[in-house]
Formats: C-alpha cells, sequence, structure tokens
C-alpha cells in the first residue's frame, strides 16, 4: 500500500463494496439531524434579522415581530405540506429538479438546478462563516482571522463527509438533538416564567433606538408595508433547507418516501416551533437589536454607548436572561447554537453531491460527479462544494451580514418551480386516472401545491423586490452563471456522441500498418517491446532512435548490428536536442506518405511500485504520448516492463486484500474455514 493509499485510509477509512450501499441508508433518527441541521440553525440567525429589519424605524415596529414570525410559520407550514407531495411522486432523488424537468421542460429544470447549486454554496459558506464568528467572539486569536477559521471548518466537513453519509450523520446528530433540546428547553422555560409572571428582560431592554435616517417620521401605510416586508423576507430564511430531504430520499432506510415525508414533517414542527418561540420571548424580554455596523443608534438614557459595546445575538441575550441564576445553561446553549451554525453546512454536504450526480447523468454536469468515492459517498461533488464555498467565504471575508442578502433567492425560485411542476403533474394524472378515490387524494394534492406555489411566488416577489440592490442580483448572476456552463456542457456532450456515433465507414479497414518502436537503449523493455511489435504483424516495422550524442548513436549502432534482430534502425538526429518533435513529424510524415494506413507507436515503459519513483521515469514518454493523441491515424501502444519494486508492491496489495478484517466474517465476506485457515497461517 503506497503513501497515497495510507493517507486516504487513515483519512477516509476502509473502502465499501458497491453491494454494501445498504449499510450506508439512514434511518429517520439519524436523517433528521443530517438533513434538517439547515433549516433547523436558521433559528440562530432569522430572528437576528427580522429584528434588524424592524429597527430601520425605531423599536416601537416590534410590536409586528410576532405577527411575521407568524407569517413565516405558515409559509413554512404550507412549502413542508407541499414537499409531502413531492418526496411521495418523486423518491428518485431528483427533487425540485426532476420535477421540473419532468413536467415543464428541460429549461425549467436547468433553471432550478443552477438556484439550488447557488444556495447550496451559500448555504455553506454563510452557516460557516457564522460559526467562525461565534469562534472569533469566544476565542480572541481567531478574531480579524474569521476567513481562515472559516475555511478550515469548510475542509474538516469536506473530509467527514468523504467518510460517508452514514459516518458523518451519527457523528452530526447528537449536536444537533442536544441543539433542539437546548432551544425548546430554553423557550419551555420562559414561557413558564412568562406565565408566573417572573419573565426577566434581557440585557438590552433599557436601550433606545434611534430610527434610521428617512425612517424617522410617521410612517406611511406604504412605508410599514415595506418595512414589513424586508423584515418577512428576512425571516424566510427560516426555509433554507426544507428542500435538502426531497433531493437526499435516496439515502434513506425503506419506505423511502414515507421515511422522508416523516422527517419533513418532524422538521417542519420543529422548526416552526423554535422560531416562534425566540421571536415571542425576544419581544416580552424587552429585546432591542439594530445591524451590528450601526451601533451608533443605541442609546442608554439618551446618552451614547461606550466604544468596547458588545452587542450579543439574540439567542445569546435570552440564554443570559432565562439562565441568570445558571450560568452553564447560558453557556450549553450558545456553545450548541454556534456548533449547530457549522453542522449546517453539512445538509448542503449531503444535497449537493445528490443533485450533482443526477445533473452528470443527464449530461448537464460533468460526469465525475457521478462517481462515488471509496465510502461510496459522490467524492468529487463534495470536494467541488467545499472548494467553491471555500471561494466564496474568502472573496467575502466571512462576513455574514454580506453573505446573507444573497441567500433564500436561488431557494425561492426553485420553490416555485418545484410546485409549478406539480401542479402540472396531478394535473397530467387526473386526465387519465379513474379511480374516484384516487382522484380525491391527487386533487387535494394539487390544492396543497397551488397554495404553496402561491405563498412561495409572493415571497420570491418580496425578496426581490428587496434584497436585489443589496446583493441578490450576485446570486442571479451566479445562476445565471450555472444556466449557461449546464448549458455548455450538455451540448458539448451532445455534440462528442454524434461525433463517436458508430457508422459504416468505421468497419472499413486500415490499408496499411506501419509500426514503429521507440529505442532509447538496447535493453530488456526495448526488446520485449520489438517481439511484441513484431508479433502483431504490421506491414512495416522499424525501431525509431533519435539521436542527441554522437557517440551514444554510434554504441547504439554497433550494439544493434551485433544483436542481429531483422528490424532496421531508423535514426532520426536532432541538432537541437529535441526528442518528442523529431518522433511526432516522424509519424506525421508516414501518415501523410499513406492517408488510409495507421502509424502504431509502441513506446516501452517502466512500471515501479513506490511514488517517489514515478518521478525518475516514463517523464519523456508521457510527453510524447500527449503529444501524439493529437495527431490523426497514429495509434499509440505502451508496452510495460515491471520492475522489481512494482512486484513487492503487487505482492503487499494481494497481502492487504487477503487480510482478514474484524467484521468480515459477521458479514459474510469471508468463510469461518478460510478465518480459521488465515489465522494459523499467522501462527
Amino acid at each position: 500500500m503506497g503513501v497515497g493509499d495510507v493517507s486516504k485510509r487513515i483519512l477516509l477509512g476502509r473502502k465499501l463494496r458497491s453491494a454494501q450501499l445498504g449499510e450506508t441508508l439512514l434511518p429517520k433518527r439519524i436523517a433528521l439531524p443530517v438533513f434538517a441541521s439547515d433549516a433547523l440553525s436558521s433559528v440562530a440567525y432569522a430572528p437576528d434579522e427580522v429584528f434588524i429589519m424592524l429597527a430601520i424605524a425605531g423599536a416601537t415596529q416590534y410590536v409586528w415581530s410576532w405577527k411575521i414570525a407568524i407569517a413565516v410559520a405558515l409559509v413554512m407550514m404550507a412549502v413542508i405540506a407541499s414537499y409531502r407531495q413531492n418526496v411521495h411522486a418523486y423518491p428518485s432523488g431528483g427533487g425540485d429538479y426532476e420535477v421540473a424537468t419532468v413536467n415543464l421542460g428541460r429549461t425549467a429544470g436547468m433553471t432550478v438546478a443552477s438556484a439550488l447549486l447557488v444556495d447550496y454554496v451559500l448555504t455553506v459558506a454563510v452557516s460557516i462563516s457564522s460559526g467562525a464568528q461565534y469562534a472569533a467572539a469566544a476565542i480572541p486569536a481567531f478574531q480579524h482571522h474569521e476567513a481562515t477559521v472559516a475555511s478550515v471548518l469548510v475542509l474538516l466537513l469536506m473530509a467527514m463527509n468523504l467518510r460517508g453519509i452514514r459516518e458523518s450523520g451519527s457523528f452530526f446528530a447528537v449536536p444537533t438533538y442536544l441543539f433542539m433540546f437546548a432551544i425548546l428547553g430554553m423557550c419551555a422555560y420562559g414561557f413558564i416564567e412568562m406565565a408566573y409572571g417572573t419573565l426577566p428582560l434581557v440585557e438590552s431592554a433599557d436601550l433606545e433606538i434611534a430610527p434610521k435616517e428617512g425612517w424617522d417620521e410617521p410612517l406611511t401605510t406604504f412605508g410599514l408595508m415595506i418595512l414589513l416586508a424586508r423584515a418577512f423576507s428576512s425571516g424566510c430564511a427560516a426555509l433554507t433547507g426544507v428542500e435538502a430531504i426531497s433531493n437526499g430520499v435516496p439515502a434513506f432506510k425503506r419506505p423511502k418516501s414515507q421515511n422522508a415525508a416523516t422527517t419533513l414533517l418532524l422538521l417542519g414542527m420543529i422548526a416552526i416551533t423554535m422560531i416562534v418561540s425566540v421571536i415571542v420571548l425576544a419581544k416580552q424580554m424587552g429585546l432591542k437589536y439594530v445591524d451590528p455596523h450601526e451601533l451608533e443608534r443605541l442609546t442608554r438614557n439618551g446618552e451614547a454607548l461606550p466604544d468596547n459595546f458588545d452587542q450579543h445575538t439574540v439567542i445569546a441575550q435570552i440564554a443570559r436572561a432565562i439562565f441568570q441564576d445558571f450560568s452553564p445553561g447560558f453557556y450549553f446553549v450558545v456553545t450548541v447554537t454556534g456548533i449547530i451554525l457549522v453542522l449546517a453546512a453539512n445538509t448542503a454536504f449531503n444535497g449537493f453531491p445528490v443533485l450533482g450526480s443526477i445533473l452528470a447523468q443527464d449530461g448537464l454536469a460533468p460526469r465525475a460527479l457521478g462517481a462515488r468515492g471509496d465510502r461510496l459517498a459522490y467524492s468529487n461533488g463534495i470536494v467541488f462544494l467545499a472548494l467553491m464555498a471555500i471561494a466564496l467565504i474568502v472573496a467575502f471575508d466571512a462576513e455574514v451580514t454580506k453573505l446573507i442578502q444573497l441567500y433564500i433567492v436561488g431557494v425561492f425560485v426553485s420553490f416555485n418551480l418545484s410546485q409549478l411542476g406539480m401542479i402540472r403533474h396531478w394535473t397530467r394524472h387526473l386526465e387519465t386516472e379513474r379511480d374516484p378515490a384516487e382522484r380525491r387524494r391527487m386533487m387535494r394534492s394539487r390544492i396543497i401545491n397551488a397554495i404553496g406555489l402561491s405563498f412561495t411566488a409572493v415571497v420570491l416577489v418580496v425578496v426581490l423586490l428587496t434584497k436585489f440592490l443589496a446583493g441578490a442580483w450576485i446570486a442571479i448572476l451566479a445562476m445565471a452563471f450555472f444556466f449557461a456552463v449546464m448549458k455548455g456542457i450538455k451540448g458539448h456532450y451532445d455534440k462528442v456522441a454524434g461525433e463517436l456515433a458508430a457508422d459504416d465507414e468505421d468497419s472499413i479497414l486500415p490499408t496499411r500498418v506501419h509500426a514503429i518502436v521507440l529505442v532509447s537503449k538496447l535493453h530488456k523493455p526495448t526488446l520485449r517491446a520489438l517481439a511484441f511489435a513484431k508479433a502483431t504483424r504490421p506491414n512495416a516495422l522499424e525501431g525509431v532512435y533519435v539521436s542527441v550524442d554522437q557517440k551514444d548513436t554510434a554504441r547504439l549502432l554497433e550494439e544493434w548490428d551485433d544483436r542481429n534482430t531483422g528490424i532496421p534502425l531508423k535514426v532520426l538526429h536532432s541538432p537541437y536536442r529535441e526528442v518528442v518533435k523529431p518522433i511526432v513529424e516522424y509519424a506525421a510524415a508516414i501518415r501523410r506518405a499513406n492517408p488510409r494506413g495507421v502509424v502504431a507507436v509502441y513506446i516501452p515503459e517502466y512500471v515501479v511500485g513506490r511514488w517517489w519513483e514515478q518521478f525518475l521515469h516514463n517523464q519523456t514518454a508521457l510527453r510524447l504520448k500527449g503529444r501524439l493523441l493529437f495527431s490523426p491515424g497514429v495509434m499509440v501502444i505502451s508496452v510495460p516492463y515491471q520492475l522489481r519494486s512494482s512486484e513487492i508492491a503487487l505482492e503487499r496489495e494481494q497481502r492487504e486484500d487477503q487480510r482478514v478484517r474484524p467484521g468480515d466474517l459477521r458479514r459474510g465476506r469471508v468463510s469461518d474455514r478460510s478465518d480459521r485457515q488465515t489465522r494459523k497461517t499467522r501462527k
């Protein structure tokens, strides 16, 4: 096993057979934290954004906060109900992309795919950047290095997901459940205190908020509508991640659709309860919260706050007040909240690779994205997502306030097209369905999807109107870029398929085969290549040597005559000491002399067993093959010669393959007799 194999084994674990794919499927208790962490983590920043938007016109507008929370909850309920129809109708894992493609056409499907790709990348960037800011607040050494910290966290998540969805899910399950317990427990205790009239105030309750310039006058009806629309659109960030389950249905245990639908319902109930509870408690506890870059708008008794004033997040302020006499409770809530913000990116690491593999199958993405890795995860998709997220984090210096403006545009584009596609789906099936009970079920499902479309369409319009100039245009531009790339890739694959289609001319044999064997020295690899070329019985066969030194050439010619191979040796003189160019030009000249024939170039190559030996051999052969690949009518044949180091490496690999590993007997991969024989051999 080479250094590369050892490193992969340490980082990723032992390889899994394709037949073990069933072992990686997720039960609901693991699937919930795997696919719901993104939607649940929005509780950590969606309330903050709602209060920031309302604070534009001063703290008096906080009276609308709980109503906005209810509106967001209604939209989430509609979306959850709609996606439950999706997972039953399209359980293959294509999610919104498949729904839009099947029912609305290829263009709509590509639009959805580009929107989801942008959303997944932003999910990782926003969640990790937010987690990095929590880390910087707790560890002073990380301050002003948030982008570096975030990039490292992305790489760690990438490594975890490369180990397989089940392993990463089991690892992330505990923090996600702890987060649910922390937030729900904190809110439940807060409501109990509120019922008894002992609910404390948060640390910012005694502050005043000065409205932003232009918002200090009494609001008109239109102005109030604009303010509420902005707050509502920011609160709708809580809906991101809902679509991940529809894309991850294949990862569930059977019955896949039923388990996915149940997980969706649990996600909706938990997320709605958490976000509504946090917003209501924050309002009742007197929270005052503004944009972190506008702290000068906060005052206490008409006086400006000190320069070192630190505005804590909404959840942190609530936790500090509720657990004022129990500091471990406060630290527990804040810690698990910071962790869940990092782990929220795991939802994208599960959704993006699956979507990428489906796009690859449809010819809209590089086919490498459809290949499973050693641990049966879509490794290339995971790595690609990590690199794109890191690029975004570095470009925006891990500032959440900038990245959040790009957020949720893509996901609501996919929401709308998906619901429209589902309406078309039910309408098409109703035209042929005659069973009354089944027709009633389909009509009920169509109504649910129609309600979902109505809600998401309103939200999309609001988001575009309120966030376009604030940065949403970048997300739209990125969606257009992905759309163009997918269209270009599809066009390329279609063009290549057309060129490769077999026709009658492909059965015509070449009129002549001129074989040349490249000679550097007259040693065993060269003699093997000469023998192999002779065995193929070409019309013409000759050795070719590039002369760059007269003494070496004379010595080779003398050895060639002494060996008496019966094959002529062609010497190509190279006054400028080039080796590759003379051979390419000679092969091209032979081809021009006989356009209907082919030139077969045999290249002797060493096979080595140690990674560092690769740099010491075959470099000229690699360059030559790269050049000859572009020469029409020229065939390149590698003739390997195994050095002793390659045999040692092969023996080591064989011993590794025969080794009985823990659990092999239980899984039926080795018989009891072979197990005993292996132990006996070891003794």
